[in-house]
């Protein structure tokens, strides 16, 4: 089966519930965390306890063992998951233990410690609701916290139906929770040992968090006399008092709770005496508190993760899923097709790389276009997309493809080590739309005709049902070389740097920007510069982007140290200056592009913050329009500004709120992945289609967002900065 059938397909069973609740789970988010004045603060505490954490494993590695030992309890560091399941089937074994009954824990599915166990015919029962219906089902896990968010309500009553066959048909979500309640607790009652996982583990004290919808945790440790508890080390934190913030973040991260059901802090062995379900006479301070308790410590890779400068972020992860949710295309697709052997997301491409291998990474890690919207999610700050991307270049530098020789020899990037044909093309897309608009109009027919098409869809795997750009003959850079400013006393000077799309395809935009900004009394200059490095790095070719980022900053430090200031048309080349370049440059040449850049309408709403006449610019009475953001101008918190300044024009402006329109530069392209951009689209046609909004005008401010509504509506959108000076 093709990848875009796979995808087709996991959509068509599964998507819809996907859908449903990783968008609740999102919107919960968005309002819980806005209940917190300190949520930034926060944040940042948690991402410093967690580096520090990281920074002293060793040392805190020592530290737990010493107290775990202290309380009365064994702790096994493992090297692997082979090593981690032999020691706990020898604990299990000693107990002579027919039945073990488990809590949730992503670290037990990476280990399948479950199939180990059931090898020594030991009855292995899941208590977490999700996890016992996917048991039932046979079926893995889909997402970090919600492992079964693909399956809905009907599917789930049509499952235990047929399963267990009640008298009465289950179909209520009460009744359901109700039957799995009675059923689960018959086995809880049965199990001679308890097998949990752990949200953070206290060096200090031994003390393990758990974090838990269900209480189930805590009956899988007071009904059985023996506990083991599975973690990767990446889960110790210095101190009970370093919980803190997690326990604030966790919930309202994942699942938009403002603080989940149970929280659990127990420093096992704990003291609740062993209840005999069988003796309901004596008191239950007079049963036996003998317990036993095993800390499994799982390495697994991630102590060479921690000495990979660019994997090593992934071991801040709290496991919270808010990438995952934040992500437009995993709401499409799910942790099935967006996920490796164990975890799922934007984040799993980082755990599954350093676990398991880049061969599984690279089965869905073209999946993260790299929109950014899990950044500011994340509780703990992790750059998310960079991880993608670093592992992206990776896995493009594995193994030889054929005519690599040929491919290096047309190219001019920067892959010595090779990547596939198609990310080279649209990595080197500037050197196409030079080609396209030096050769326009003909380059536009031919690249329409059926047999380019064909050919374009076969080696490079570019989908046929998805419009071609078309190529300008005059670039802005020529128009505007060919013209005279109109600012004799200039208020400002500035100069305009052109992404490809503004130089070469949308012109119009960029003409509409320099004559905005020249109402407004400032100089513009349109200087010939290199492409941003947005398209290369998109396709994992960081070298490459890095070459384009230092050539970016020699053609535009001479403007900046002559007193001019960067404005940038499209928002995801000015979000590689103010973000990913700080990992292309050195600080110096990264701070002062960062300090001295702005994204048009960012600008257009500085000025006449501080005075600028707006009367030059073009004003409506109250026209409605729709704006729709783009991604990363919101991960930037610019998309106020558009809105502010369209307002002060007087238009009447409705903004979406999906987090991506899809289409994410060439993803949208992608025989692959054209069905999931779609579907992505489809969230903000509905919004742009709704009620009030389907008759506005529509305004966006990024490329590739322009390019999806395009195809996704009967009226053509434009940039805001053209009703400027309609």
């Amino acid at each position: 089966m093709s990848k875009a059938d796979e995808l087709r397909e996991v959509m068509r069973t599964e998507g819809a519930a996907i859908a449903e609740n990783t968008q609740a789970f999102n919107e919960g988010r968005y309002e819980s965390v806005a209940d917190l004045e300190d949520y930034e603060e926060l944040k940042s505490e948690a991402r410093a306890i967690k580096e520090d954490a990281i920074e002293r494993l060793p040392e805190l590695l020592d530290e737990l063992t010493e107290t775990v030992e202290e309380n009365g309890g064994t702790v096994y560091l493992a090297d692997d998951a082979e090593d981690a399941n032999a020691y706990i089937r020898d604990v299990v074994d000693d107990r002579e233990a027919e039945r073990v009954v488990k809590s949730k824990s992503m670290t037990s599915e990476e280990i399948e410690v479950n199939d180990a166990l059931k090898a020594d015919d030991v009855d292995v029962v899941e208590t977490d609701l999700g996890e016992w219906v996917l048991q039932v089902a046979d079926e893995a896990p889909s997402h970090i916290v919600a492992p079964a968010i693909h399956k809905s309500r009907e599917a789930i009553a049509e499952l235990f139906n047929e399963v267990f066959d009640p008298e009465e048909p289950l179909e209520t979500a009460q009744e359901l929770t109700h039957f799995a309640r009675e059923k689960l607790g018959e086995q809880i009652v049965d199990a001679e040992v308890g097998i949990t996982g752990a949200n953070f583990l206290a060096a200090d004290t031994g003390t393990m968090a758990l974090v838990t919808s269900e209480g189930n945790a805590r009956k899988t440790v007071a009904a059985t006399d023996t506990q083991i508890t599975v973690a990767g080390v990446e889960k110790i934190v210095p101190s009970v008092g370093d919980l803190d913030p997690f326990i604030e973040l966790i919930g309202r991260s994942g699942t938009g709770q403002d603080i989940t059901s149970y929280v659990s802090l127990l420093t096992p062995p704990v003291d609740t005496p062993v209840v005999d379900f069988e003796d309901d006479e004596t008191p239950l301070s007079e049963f036996d508190s003998d317990r036993e308790f095993h800390l499994v410590l799982i390495d697994n890779g991630r102590m060479a993760m921690r000495e990979d400068d660019q994997l090593r972020e992934t071991l801040y992860c709290i496991r919270c899923s808010a990438c995952s949710n934040s992500c437009a295309n995993f709401q499409s697709v799910g942790g099935h097709a967006f996920g490796g052997e164990t975890y799922s997301g934007g984040i799993a491409t980082g755990w599954e790389a350093g676990i398991e291998g880049l061969d599984v990474a690279e089965e869905f890690n073209d999946l993260c276009t790299g929109c950014t919207r899990c950044v500011n999610a994340c509780p703990v700050e992790i750059d998310i997309p960079w991880i993608n991307t670093v592992v992206r270049d990776r896995i493009n530098r594995e193994g030889e493809r054929p005519a690599d020789w040929l491919v290096d020899g047309l190219v001019p990037d920067e892959e010595d080590e090779g990547a596939p044909l198609q990310k080279r093309f649209f990595g080197n897309f500037e050197t196409v739309a030079k080609l396209g608009s030096t050769t326009a109009p003909l380059s536009n027919w031919l690249a329409d005709t059926s047999a380019s098409r064909w050919a374009m869809s076969w080696a490079l795997d570019i989908d046929p049902r998805r419009d071609l750009p078309t190529f300008e003959r005059e670039t802005l850079v020529e128009w505007a070389g060919k013209r005279d400013s109109t600012v004799s006393d200039p208020e400002r000077r500035a100069v305009l740097y052109l992404d490809l799309y503004t130089n070469h395809v949308q012109v119009d935009r960029g003409k509409a920007a320099v004559r905005a900004l020249e109402a407004l009394g400032v100089d513009v200059v349109v200087p010939e510069a290199p492409s941003s490095g947005r398209a290369p790095l998109s396709q994992g070719m960081v070298a490459t982007a890095q070459d384009h980022a230092e050539r970016v900053v020699d053609s535009l430090s001479p403007h900046v140290e002559d007193g001019r200031d960067i404005v940038v048309v499209e928002p995801s080349d000015h979000a590689l200056f103010q973000r990913e370049y700080e990992k292309l440059l050195d600080s110096a040449a990264f701070t002062d592009l960062a300090e001295n850049s702005y994204e048009v309408l960012e600008y257009v709403y500085g000025l006449l913050d501080n005075g600028a006449d707006g009367s030059a610019l073009t004003t409506a009475e109250g026209d409605e329009i729709a704006y729709h953001s783009h991604c990363q101008q919101r991960t930037l918190g610019l998309e106020a500004h558009t809105v502010a300044v369209l307002e002060e024009c007087g238009y009447n402006v409705v903004t979406s709120d999906v987090e991506c329109c899809g289409m994410a530069g060439s993803f949208g392209y992608k025989g692959d992945y054209y069905e999931v951009s779609m579907d992505v689209g489809d969230r903000l046609r509905g919004q742009l289609q709704a009620e009030g909004v389907r008759d506005r005008p529509v305004v966006a401010s990024g490329t590739s967002c322009l390019e999806q509504i395009d195809s996704l509506l009967e009226r053509q959108p434009r940039h805001p900065v053209e009703l400027l000076v309609d």
